[in-house]
């Protein structure tokens, strides 16, 4: 998952960046509220923690101008104001949810992969592909119960390939998913880690398919390639 944060306190944005990189989700900041409304700069996330107070534009005009452009993403709302007409403000320009300053990472986090279970229409922590279980809250992948080993961005690809199983993943996708501002995720990179992970669960009973000109399809699969390949572009 890639999340905009849009804060300008320095230790409170770094504290809240580590801690979302923590959960091997790609974090980029921005410290600016002219900044954060650059057009088409919003399509290129899943979610966005925005702080009320920022300079050159305050948070609740951002998050209008982004409802005014269409954007449909989830967005948490940082606020120092405790007042229930700040907060009924913030939901009804378009925020999905709020915490108060100061908060605990943990509910953030938590309140962050609750935005982003119901932003995908699930009520559970876990995806699951014939007898491959990924458990998203303590970022676990098993086999049968046995864990899977995985790097980060091992482990983040599969988590996208997964959210979609059966249906086309194109590159274009996973490398906007993958990349941030500081480290920058190529279609080769991709092809990379889709070859890696080919060869790890080609006897885990899953493959991973190309689909020529457009991406890739993780499905469940009886008596798969030893590859793992099917349909190689």
């Amino acid at each position: 998952m890639r999340i905009l944060l849009v804060e300008d306190e320095p230790a409170l944005s770094l504290g809240v960046a580590r801690a979302l990189e923590r959960e091997g989700w790609q974090v980029d900041l921005l410290v600016d509220g002219r900044q954060a409304c650059a057009p088409g700069l919003i399509e290129q996330f899943d979610l966005a923690v925005l702080d009320l107070g920022l300079p050159g534009l305050d948070g609740m005009s951002v998050l209008r101008q982004w409802r005014s452009q269409g954007a449909r993403l989830p967005v948490l709302l940082l606020t120092a104001r405790d007042e229930l007409r700040d907060r009924v403000a913030g939901l009804n320009a378009g925020a999905d949810d709020y915490l108060v300053k100061p908060f605990d990472l943990s509910e953030l986090i938590a309140r962050l992969r609750a935005l982003k279970r119901r932003a995908q229409g699930r009520v559970s922590e876990t995806l699951q592909v014939g007898e491959l279980t990924m458990d998203l809250e303590h970022r676990e992948l098993s086999h049968r119960g046995e864990p899977v080993r995985l790097s980060p961005r091992e482990f983040a690809l599969t988590e996208i390939l997964m959210q979609r199983v059966g249906r086309v993943v194109g590159k274009e996708a996973i490398v906007a998913r993958l990349s941030s501002w500081e480290a920058d995720f190529s279609e080769n990179s991709v092809e990379v880690y889709v070859h890696r992970l080919r060869k790890r669960f080609c006897s885990l009973g899953v493959a991973i398919r190309t689909v020529r000109g457009f991406g890739y399809v993780l499905e469940a699969c009886e008596g798969a390639p030893a590859d793992g390949i099917a349909d190689e572009a």
